[in-house]
């Protein structure tokens, strides 16, 4: 069975991805002021982009680092068990971490990462989505910084994928499902 045809409709433009975003590192650099270093953990595969652009406009050290999680597969709907499939490399007990995240739907994956990594002892544990969804949410929770919020469309772009595919796009796009006509 082939998967449905689909066209993506421009949402956000890059444009006003890279304004948000300087924004959103001023208001990140004023929180950390006064850190050492700031670990950013990004939440894998979606946050890639995000968080490259996001730390090259952060006036802080910092420290990179990695998690991956997953509560969708390869669908449109998430599965609401949440897995690590790859956890951090570094030790973030008393240190200042920063989760980056791109999408937050029912809340499910960063409520259940930033549990976990907060069983981990960091001094400060902040999170930040380039998206937020509301309507979808099941789980009470909120990003402390949110670049967009957007209605309940499924979306891709800037990270963001359907089945692997068009994260490359420089913008935040709707995917609409068309028939064989077109």
């Amino acid at each position: 069975m082939s998967k449905p045809a689909y066209v993506i409709d421009e949402m956000i433009s890059a444009k006003s991805i890279a304004a948000r975003i300087e924004e959103l590192a001023r208001d990140i650099s004023s929180e950390f002021e006064d850190t050492d270093k700031l670990v950013v953990v990004g939440l894998l595969r979606g946050s890639f982009v995000f968080i490259a652009d996001l730390v090259r406009e952060l006036d802080l050290p910092i420290e990179v680092d990695f998690i991956e999680a997953s509560s969708y597969g390869d669908g449109m709907e998430s599965t609401r068990e949440v897995r690590i499939l790859k956890d951090l490399r570094g030790q973030i007990e008393g240190r200042d971490v920063l989760v980056v995240e791109d999408i937050v739907d029912t809340g499910h994956t960063l409520s259940h990462v930033t549990e976990y990594l907060g069983t981990r002892h960091p001094a400060r544990l902040r999170t930040i989505a380039l998206l937020d969804k509301p309507a979808r949410r099941e789980v009470d929770f909120k990003a402390d910084w949110t670049g967009f919020e957007i209605p309940d469309e499924f979306v891709v772009g800037y990270g963001i994928d359907y089945a692997q595919r068009n994260r490359n796009l420089g913008f935040i796009g709707k995917v609409r499902f068309v028939g064989k006509d077109g």
